[in-house]
């Protein structure tokens, strides 16, 4: 463990979160609807025997939306993380990260949890964000316990096609026109990566890689 990180009291953690969203409204609190950051938040404060625990993320998703690198901060008073860790002869983050996954529900996970630097912001430390889209596009490739995952889609698409014409996305435009514009934020991304490939189980997957400006 970095001892730089437990010079002062209050301690700065990152959390690497995964999550299935089928049975979530997004990341982000909503009052009376299960979130991701509800159900994190409250098992924080549950943890840590606090009030309330607040987090930042590095980006928020939306409804239905999986992660398996969803990255978190937090700040906690060392003598309280140490406290939460009780009997445990392991680092006091790790005790938190499994405290944690014992609370939560089992479609989402802390996979890891260690101190860092007071500068580390998990938003605007952010570099860019990779998602990946999967679709199934003949029958022999449907699989019905996929299909929180995998889109099925009823007729043969052409993959160097998709690719080919994914290039003109490619670089920095304004995309507003593909979502839902939010009051103050900016709908100008830069597009790193943006490719069409057949899995070994013959499953289409986009992968798209994007600054995160």
């Amino acid at each position: 463990m970095p001892q730089d990180a437990w010079e002062d009291e209050r301690v700065r953690l990152r959390l690497d979160l995964a999550y299935d969203g089928g049975a979530f409204h997004g990341w982000a609190s909503q009052p009376g609807l299960r979130t991701v950051q509800g159900d994190l938040e409250a098992a924080l404060a549950l943890v840590l025997r606090l009030e309330s625990v607040p987090v930042t993320c590095a980006g928020r998703t939306d409804t239905g939306v999986h992660a398996r690198g969803q990255v978190v901060h937090l700040d906690v008073d060392e003598p309280v993380l140490v406290a939460a860790a009780g009997r445990s002869l392991d680092p006091p983050a790790d005790a938190l990260a499994r405290r944690l996954n014992g609370v939560l529900q089992t479609d989402v996970r802390v996979r890891g949890a260690r101190p860092v630097p007071e500068a580390f912001d998990a938003r605007f430390g952010a570099l860019w964000r990779r998602y990946a889209y999967r679709l199934a596009d003949r029958p022999d490739v449907v699989d019905p316990l996929a299909r929180g995952h995998v889109t099925t889609w009823g007729r043969r698409l052409d993959e160097s096609a998709m690719d080919a014409a994914s290039e003109g996305l490619l670089g920095e435009h304004d995309f507003a026109a593909y979502c839902k514009q939010r009051e103050g934020a900016t709908t100008v991304r830069c597009l790193l990566d943006l490719r069409w490939r057949r899995t070994s189980a013959g499953v289409l997957e986009g992968r798209v890689r994007a600054d995160d400006s």
